[in-house]
Parts: C-alpha cells; structure tokens; sequence
C-alpha cells in the first residue's frame, strides 16, 4: 500500500476521531435534521468550513494561531457566551408550554435559510476548540507525514464531509420520532445543557 493512501486513511480516521463528538455544531445540525430545516445549507457550511480550516491548518496556519495566542483566547470568551446564549434560548423552549413546544418544527422551518447559515457559521468559527482539532492538531499530524500531508488532507476532509452528511440525513430520519411535545422538550433540554456546558468549559479555559 502506497505511503499516500496510508496517508489518506490516517487523515480519515484522525478527522473521525476529532470531529464526531458531540459539541454545539453537532447538536445544531441534529435539531435542524430533526425539523427538517434547511438541512443541506447547513451541513454544506458545516463541511465546507472543516474543509478550509483542514487546508489552513495542513498550509501551516496552525504556526501563525500559536504565535498569538490571543486570538484563541478571544475565540474562548466570545464564542462561550454566544454558545451560553443559545443554550439559555433551548431553555426556554424546554420550559414553554405544551402549544408552543408542538409548533418548534414549524417555526424552524420558517425561519429563514440565512439566518441557519448564519448561526451555523458562527457556532463553527466562534468555537476555539475547531481551530484547536482542525488548524492545530490536523495541521501537525498532517505534516509529519512529509510529502504525503495532503493526502491526509483529503482523508481528513472527507471524514467531515461523510460524518456531517450522515448526521444529518440521519436526524432528517429521526423526524417522525418528535411529533409529541414531550420529544420535542428532550431534545431542546439536551441542547441546552450540551450548550451551557460547553459554553462554561470555554470561558473557564480562559488563561489555562
């Protein structure tokens, strides 16, 4: 087997192992599946950004980020409260009553296509913790492999792509499963308590 394809298969179960884990990004896209919301601009956002940040990291934009470390730092505090906000927002509708809850899918599905993307964008570049998996740690093990690094780019790229295809397709599927009120409340209390909790793990990383 040739160095490239080891290389390619190492970039796609590194890109596995970093990027399914469940984090806001995450969460957001499986609500969306859930509603059935505007679900292929979001994944395609989800997957494009990962495919920008691998190719930043693996060009060595990783040495720039470390050298100012100030701009994580930044990432940290805004991104954990913007995440905090969203999940202060799955709260409340946690809390809403039995009419409201029912209408969720609805309302998600009014919503405008550019205001999905446009969350999505931001719980993608506001979270530190991309830069830290995709820019950073993609970018170094994608260099150690030499001359074979962007072949473990594509592998990596590709991991995103399937993995935010599948999670999505996937939620898309589960849709029928949230049409009680009661399902509906357990997703959003999930939301809210992934959000919060990530949005304070942030913020206290502050200066660590």
């Amino acid at each position: 087997m040739s160095t490239y394809v080891l290389a390619a298969i190492a970039g796609l179960l590194t890109g596995a192992g970093l990027i399914i884990a469940i984090g806001p990004q995450n969460v957001f896209v499986i609500r969306q599946g859930v509603a059935r919301a505007h679900v292929v601009p979001v994944v395609a956002v989800c997957a494009i950004s990962d495919v920008v940040l691998i190719v930043a990291g693996v060009a060595g934009l990783g040495a720039l980020v470390s050298a100012h470390p100030a701009v994580i730092t930044l990432a940290k505090v805004f991104g954990g409260g913007y995440v905090i906000v969203l999940g202060l927002l799955a709260a409340r509708r946690c809390l809403r009553s039995t009419e409201a809850i029912v209408t969720n899918a609805g309302e998600a599905n009014t919503a405008s296509r550019w205001a999905a993307v446009g969350m999505t964008l931001a719980l993608t570049w506001l979270n530190p913790h991309v830069y830290l998996d995709t820019v950073l740690t993609m970018g170094a093990i994608a260099n150690s492999h030499g001359n074979a690094k962007w072949a473990f780019a594509v592998g990596a790229c590709l991991a995103s792509l399937l993995w935010f295809v599948s999670l999505g397709g996937g939620a898309t599927r589960l849709a029928h499963h949230f049409a009680s009120p009661r399902s509906w409340r357990i997703l959003d209390a999930v939301v809210a308590v992934v959000m919060l909790a990530m949005g304070a793990m942030l913020i206290a990383s502050v200066g660590s």
